[in-house]
């Protein structure tokens, strides 16, 4: 995407400039997304006894409320680059909203997944906050804006799970409701955030520094949005994009994957919440998961930070090296935590494990950037997709009946581990690497900034 104006530094505490002010909403918009997206899982306790759901049925539901995320993400990648990132946002979440609301009518199974699936669409905001601060900040700290508005994004994952059992207490032991009233009230509460959310983005946000998408080009300054056209295809023919897909199906996908399952796999594996009444033993194991997910207050950050570091050093090929060694670094402790079954063991196991998934993470997005930015929105859209088609692969293993949890785990950190082999497929010219460091060296001294598409 042509842009001048880019940011050279983020000033977290500076709220006046279009740069910070589409930082930190779409943080926020993207943490409250992820706050609903996986709102219920940390309650599936009370929704399994309630609905009398089999392993089998807890494994769809773990695949449907992923799956949708796959569709919804490869079009709002595409909607980005034709109407721009306040509008698609906004939309996004006046809709999504929707199916978090509704989730309390349902009724069994079937109703359940429905609603499950279609909550799934508002996971599609990661690539929207990921757009829009690729078009706001410049090359040398694109992948530190990419992976700390991602991470702390993320951090909803983490925050649900220990917020949505507090709230569930308040709301049956307080409040005195029914449990199958509570957790619907929690799923209401969410998806109202959401909303209000999606006005404030249309409010206070803008689509590039200078202004947003319908007017600059209606005053000739930004290209007709049938420009567009071709962006996808050209997207899609390029193999490091693809070779992206699968590794951040294997970073991501597996933080999807952990985010639907920790609450559960915890109370069913580990004999210290054999003893506890429902509402405790949903808090603890909320309390434990939730661990998971707060690491990306800073771990997704690290990725890209050193992305970036390593970059200004050893250029694109720096990055992918980096990527290589945390998403290596990520399979092996995978299957190290899979393999705990003492609960003070599985704890510090577990942060390792976060630790390197998150980073794998930011370093994907510190990449990502840089391999077609006329195309920036497709390619977005369809790496991220790659997350979403990891945790609906991932969920099949969770939902066979003569496969534990814990071999489950174990089968995905041996793959993932092979997976970071594929960071040599990603390989970018030497022009490419030209114009990344003269695209840096013009954004530094203040002078118009384009990136052109880089020659695999």
């Amino acid at each position: 995407m042509e842009s001048q104006g880019k940011a050279t530094r983020i000033r977290l505490f500076n709220f006046s400039t279009p740069q910070m002010r589409a930082f930190h909403m779409s943080w926020f918009a993207f943490f409250l997304c992820f706050f609903a997206w996986f709102g219920i899982a940390p309650l599936m306790k009370v929704v399994r006894e309630e609905m009398a759901l089999t392993k089998e049925q807890i494994g769809w539901c773990i695949i449907g409320s992923v799956a949708a995320t796959v569709l919804a993400r490869l079009f709002v990648g595409y909607l980005c680059d034709r109407i721009g990132p306040r509008l698609a946002y906004t939309g996004l979440l006046l809709v999504g909203s929707i199916p978090v609301m509704a989730v309390g009518l349902s009724h069994d199974f079937t109703t359940f997944l429905l609603f499950r699936v279609a909550i799934g669409v508002i996971g599609a905001s990661f690539v929207i906050t990921q757009y829009h601060t690729s078009v706001m900040f410049a090359p040398n700290c694109v992948g530190t804006a990419n992976a700390t508005s991602a991470g702390w994004g993320n951090l909803g994952g983490g925050v649900t799970q220990l917020v949505m059992p507090l709230l569930f207490a308040l709301f049956v032991g307080g409040l005195g409701l029914a449990p199958e009233t509570g957790w619907r009230t929690c799923m209401v509460v969410a998806g109202v955030a959401c909303a209000l959310t999606g006005v404030a983005y249309y409010l206070l946000t803008q689509d590039l520094p200078e202004g947003n998408f319908r007017e600059l080009r209606a005053a000739g300054k930004l290209a007709d949005k049938h420009a567009t056209r071709g962006t996808f295809l050209r997207a899609c023919q390029d193999v490091r994009v693809w070779a992206l897909f699968v590794i951040y199906g294997a970073c991501f996908g597996i933080e999807l994957t952990i985010n639907n399952v920790a609450a559960l796999y915890f109370i069913d594996y580990f004999d210290y919440f054999k003893q506890m009444d429902a509402v405790k033993a949903v808090s603890m194991a909320g309390l434990i998961a939730s661990l998971f997910g707060l690491m990306n207050i800073f771990a997704r950050t690290l990725g890209g930070v050193f992305g970036d570091r390593i970059g200004k050093r050893w250029g694109l090929a720096g990055r992918v090296k980096w990527l290589f060694a945390v998403l290596f670094c990520e399979g092996l402790a995978l299957m190290l935590f899979s393999q705990m079954n003492v609960l003070m063991l599985a704890i510090p196991s577990l942060i390792v494990f976060s630790l390197f998934v998150q980073m794998s993470e930011g370093a994907t997005y510190s990449v990502v950037p840089f391999i077609n930015p006329k195309a920036l929105g497709s390619v977005s859209g369809i790496v991220g997709a790659g997350g979403n088609a990891g945790a609906v692969a991932a969920g099949f293993l969770f939902k066979t009946e003569s496969l534990s949890w814990p071999t489950a785990l174990f089968v995905l950190g041996a793959v993932v581990t092979c997976c970071s082999f594929l960071t040599f497929a990603v390989r970018f010219s030497p022009a490419a690497e030209t114009e990344a460091r003269h695209a840096t060296e013009r954004a530094l001294s203040g002078s118009a900034l384009e990136i052109q598409p880089a020659t695999a």
